[in-house]
């Protein structure tokens, strides 16, 4: 049975076949994976789940990759049932007809489709666009897909199977990046984090540490934590996401597997947020996080990034900044960095140090992985515990 919604000016006009055996298809309980599989059965009390998986697939221009996306949903090893919930934001190009070229395939392969939009003069935003295709959806777990990637076919049977486990969790994986060597460090580091450090990391300027184009997580979880922030072009709604994951005591998990190709391009949705916008985030959530809890604390760099957050910092705790740490004897030698914006009088002077005189707990504000090594080499000589007496923000 497959039941698609054409467009949201006519969402009562439903296309396909109902199930003979039970007409009204919010009273028609999920399918769970054959008793011949090595898959888990679902327990599904709700009699509104459709599908065990519904992938949410928010389309804005996307004509370019779709055949590849739709491709890979089709290819998909899991036994269990699933659904593809589409939300078409304003596309201007050919999305809506290669979407729905891709309907009697998908189909046929025993996925359920429901497809919505609106087709305004302006998108409204990705954080809008999931919204629907959640709403829309009518799976027990939800698996999110953007329109220019392509999922590995042990996606959603690997993540599903890890969702069980994890069930007020977001589940990631590991990528490919597309072109080959794009971003090489921002990969290896969504390729290499420990499970630790996807809570320990969660500061840096890197962002989520499962990164969103990977998630998966049970709708039930989604529906407690809220939906994405939709005010639009530059809104780091992904991150404000996770964050209020974190809030209410939500974990993250990384299934170590390559399973999604994630594509890099100039059109894609994340370069329009200001990297400014992101900082005064990040930086709040620090504070929240963290900092409020501690009673002092050392940045490690004296250099630009180091200042900058101090600066950004509230007054309180600006306070409580003990000193800057450095290995650059020229930042060391001037023995202090003065808050030349303060309206305290007299004017905050903060010292300065060699890392190994500094005192922990510390806010790194050194990027990893750009010293060859040099960096890590001097953390790592001073036998601290991540997550207890450092962060890394940068």
């Amino acid at each position: 049975m497959s039941v698609i919604y054409v467009s949201d000016r006519d969402k009562s006009t439903k296309i396909g076949n109902e199930d003979s055996a039970d007409s009204n298809p919010t009273k028609r309980r999920c399918v769970s994976p054959s008793e011949n599989s090595d898959q888990r059965r679902l327990d599904c009390e709700r009699e509104d789940y459709l599908s065990d998986v519904s992938i949410i697939l928010p389309v804005h221009n996307a004509a370019r990759w779709l055949d590849e996306c739709l491709q890979s949903v089709l290819e998909q090893d899991f036994q269990g049932s699933m659904q593809l919930s589409v939300f078409n934001d304003a596309s201007k190009d050919d999305s809506i007809n290669i979407i729905e070229k891709w309907r009697t395939k998908l189909k046929g392969r025993g996925v359920h489709v429901v497809i919505d939009g609106h087709m305004s003069l302006h998108p409204k935003g990705v954080g809008f666009a999931k919204n629907q295709a959640v709403t829309q959806s009518s799976g027990r777990f939800l698996c999110f897909l953007d329109a220019d990637d392509a999922m590995m076919p042990q996606r959603v049977r690997l993540q599903y199977e890890a969702a069980l486990r994890h069930p007020n969790y977001i589940i990631g994986c590991q990528v490919k990046r597309e072109p080959e060597g794009s971003t090489e460090r921002y990969t290896r580091w969504i390729n290499s984090l420990t499970q630790e450090q996807l809570h320990t990391q969660v500061f840096t300027s890197h962002g989520p540490t499962a990164i969103m184009p990977t998630w998966f997580c049970s709708r039930e979880w989604f529906d407690w934590i809220g939906k994405f922030d939709e005010g639009g072009k530059g809104v780091p709604e992904d991150l404000l996401f996770f964050y209020e994951n974190l809030r209410k005591g939500g974990g993250m998990f990384r299934v170590d597997h390559c399973l999604l190709l994630y594509r890099y391009h100039s059109r894609a949705a994340t370069h329009s947020v200001l990297e400014e916008t992101i900082w005064k985030n990040r930086v709040r959530f620090l504070e929240e996080r963290v900092l409020n809890h501690w009673p002092s604390f050392t940045i490690w760099n004296a250099g630009k990034q180091g200042r900058k957050l101090y600066r950004c910092l509230s007054a309180t705790n600006q306070k409580k900044v003990v000193s800057f740490c450095d290995v650059d004897q020229s930042k060391i030698r001037k023995g202090f960095y003065t808050y030349q914006e303060s309206k305290d009088k007299p004017k905050p002077n903060v010292p300065i140090c060699h890392f190994t005189e500094a005192k922990s707990p510390f806010i790194i504000c050194v990027k990893l992985d750009l010293t060859g090594g040099g960096f890590e080499e001097n953390l790592n000589s001073l036998k601290l515990k991540e997550g207890v007496d450092y962060y890394h923000f940068s």
